[in-house]
């Protein structure tokens, strides 16, 4: 597995997102399914898993260092804080709450080092940036873990270029997570380059699609009930009817390229900048093993502009987000 460099650690080129084992598309997969995905990774040279406190209220976490703690030296582990489930109602019902504070902060993550069975988080995000919190003061509290020994590196998640040179002036972030594939461009407008500039590294998130890409999903009508996509713009079945009528012409490079689809997504990231370290989740063993065949694919200059002609901010139908998602993402000079 060719490797890339993220603060003080080499990793491998592509890392694995584990949410999806738990949380956000529909039911979480039986344990045992995640526990084969999670150590069939680590034998195929993935060295960076990437969790965090919100993905299944605490159970991703769970289920990462039930699996994952007896092979601690062999990975880098990265997770998130300020966005917990919390019980506002006092009636034991979680609600996603975005919370920056330093007290907060500093609470989640003893949490997290317990249910991930270890004494530091080598890469600790600020999920989302708190905007009643000062920047500065979110990075106080992550700094001061820094010193304690409880996380050795800082990264942001979803934050802007100015928020991104705010906080690495209080302390150095060695990454920033955003998504970022061929039909979500936002990072390239500044975020990407501060990065570069920088030295951060950028973690892409949903590099291929949310599914899209992989060219798999034909019918969100097909969608679990509780799928967070049903809630996303570009997944609505007149704007998914839209989007598939990029597919056929997509398919067709990648066959130029003798590689599949999701391949091809992950490959024209890897080679957008060597800062860049796409973070593909699956619960599939197939796909695992099929993602991570895409360090492999050359897609060369030609390949890279006819994939970005086909498929852009312009050529996509629909956001991201809807409306409340995107007001908590840190989209000002973007």
């Amino acid at each position: 597995m060719q490797t890339r460099q993220l603060g003080p650690f080499a990793v491998s080129a592509l890392g694995l997102g584990c949410m999806n084992l738990s949380h956000a598309y529909g039911a979480p997969v039986p344990g045992e399914q995640g526990e084969r995905v999670l150590l069939a990774a680590l034998d195929a040279g993935v060295t960076l898993f990437d969790t965090a406190a919100l993905y299944g209220f605490g159970a991703n976490e769970t289920l990462v260092g039930k699996v994952l703690s007896r092979h601690r030296s062999r990975f880098t582990l990265a997770s998130k804080c300020g966005m917990t489930g919390v019980d506002l109602a006092a009636d034991g019902k979680l609600v996603r709450v975005i919370d920056g504070r330093p007290e907060t902060i500093r609470a989640t993550c003893e949490a997290s080092l317990k249910r991930l069975q270890t004494d530091v988080i080598d890469l600790y995000y600020l999920h989302r940036w708190d905007k009643q919190v000062p920047i500065e003061d979110s990075m106080g509290a992550l700094a001061d873990l820094v010193s304690a020994g409880k996380i050795r590196a800082i990264g942001l998640s979803e934050v802007s270029a100015a928020t991104l040179r705010k906080a690495h002036a209080v302390h150095p972030v060695a990454a920033v997570q955003t998504e970022y594939s061929l039909w979500t461009r936002n990072p390239e407008i500044a975020v990407l380059e501060a990065c570069r500039e920088l030295g951060v590294a950028f973690v892409a998130f949903s590099p291929v699609g949310r599914g899209f890409l992989g060219g798999k999903l034909l019918d969100v009508g097909t969608l679990d009930d509780k799928d967070i996509r049903r809630s996303m713009p570009r997944f609505s079945p007149v704007n998914y009817a839209a989007n598939l009528k990029l597919l056929p012409a997509f398919h067709a490079i990648a066959k130029e390229a003798n590689c599949t689809p999701a391949q091809l997504a992950l490959a024209w990231l890897l080679h957008k900048g060597g800062h860049i370290i796409p973070i593909p989740g699956t619960t599939s063993l197939e796909h695992l093993h099929d993602n991570l065949g895409a360090v492999h694919v050359e897609p060369g200059a030609g390949v890279m502009k006819r994939l970005e002609a086909l498929i852009n901010e312009k050529t996509v139908t629909g956001n991201r987000y809807n409306a409340q998602a995107n007001s908590e993402v840190d989209t000002e000079a973007f």
